[in-house]
């Protein structure tokens, strides 16, 4: 992975630290977004046209209404999250969900919802959600899910891990970690098997927001942070030398786009369309651009083994 610059995030996390944190917290996020540098790496999908074999899959109300509405948590970069305007959603997710929506002729309009509220609202207030899903038994028995990234999970501590973090032995230790994701449960998991061993269990500290299990970590209140390796890697980068990973990246899985579990028209045009993407060259070019290219699926598989 090539080094990447700072973004918007910088800007969240200092918003962040401002509102219910501690004032060395505060401070801290402060100090890193005015030190760092400002960098927009979105790929420009607007050359990618309409495919009018795929476009004629959808489902009639999504065609007749013009837009696809996408549900992220605007929060994560670098998938997905929010630019230096603390306004415009941009991340590798985002450049996706317009590019899949210029294949199917339609404006993809992203909004922003926290994580753990997303899926429960794809087919009411969302058309479809692309936020970095990893795709699990539970997920695919009560949604479509249609395979596009495969990322690992990866540690974040302080930088010369001060606290001597050691992944490979979590029990009694204090880690921070986004609502509603993959690695909540895992830590879950392993807190159980610290316990079931006569160990102290993990002190898990869930924030709504993944900037907030950042700062947390800058600030001292949690030894590391747990996320998606993608995403750890850009947090590490964007705090200015104040985060380092630590033990690389574990456990790869495949991450899905979400499609209501009763709308199989639109899945079916959400894995035509992305597929697509990915015989062009298009998808592998958006991650190029992100510095994650190795992180690209060749084969949109809808509802695929967890």
């Amino acid at each position: 992975m090539r080094p990447i610059l700072a973004v918007g995030l910088l800007a969240t996390l200092a918003l962040t630290a401002c509102s219910g944190q501690t004032s060395d917290s505060a401070s801290t996020a402060s100090d890193t977004a005015s030190a760092s540098d400002s960098t927009d790496l979105s790929y420009d999908v607007s050359g990618v046209a309409k495919v009018d074999d795929i476009a004629a899959m959808l489902p009639d109300a999504v065609a007749e209404k013009g837009t696809l509405v996408v549900g992220a948590s605007t929060d994560y970069a670098p998938a997905e999250f929010r630019a230096d305007d603390l306004n415009t959603a941009i991340g590798y997710d985002v450049d996706l969900a317009k590019a899949i929506g210029n294949v199917l002729g339609l404006e993809a309009e992203v909004q922003d919802g926290e994580f753990a509220s997303l899926i429960p609202a794809i087919g009411s207030k969302y058309d479809v959600g692309i936020s970095s899903f990893t795709i699990t038994p539970e997920r695919l028995e009560n949604a479509n899910m249609i395979s596009y990234i495969n990322v690992g999970s990866s540690y974040a501590v302080k930088a010369g891990n001060p606290q001597s973090f050691d992944p490979e032995n979590v029990c009694g230790q204090t880690i921070a970690v986004q609502t509603g994701t993959y690695q909540e449960e895992e830590l879950a998991t392993f807190s159980d098997d610290c316990t079931a061993a006569g160990d102290e269990a993990i002190e898990v500290l869930s924030y709504a927001r993944q900037s907030d299990a950042t700062t947390n970590v800058v600030g001292g209140k949690a030894v590391a942070f747990y996320a998606d390796s993608t995403v750890a890697g850009y947090a590490a980068s964007l705090t200015n030398g104040q985060l380092e990973i630590t033990g690389g990246i574990r456990d790869a899985a495949e991450q899905g786009i979400v499609v209501n579990k009763d709308d199989m028209e639109l899945a079916k045009a959400v894995q035509a369309a992305t597929q697509s993407l990915m015989d062009d060259g298009t998808w592998g070019r958006i991650l190029d651009a992100w510095g994650v290219e190795d992180a690209a699926l060749t084969t949109a598989e809808l509802n695929p083994k967890a």
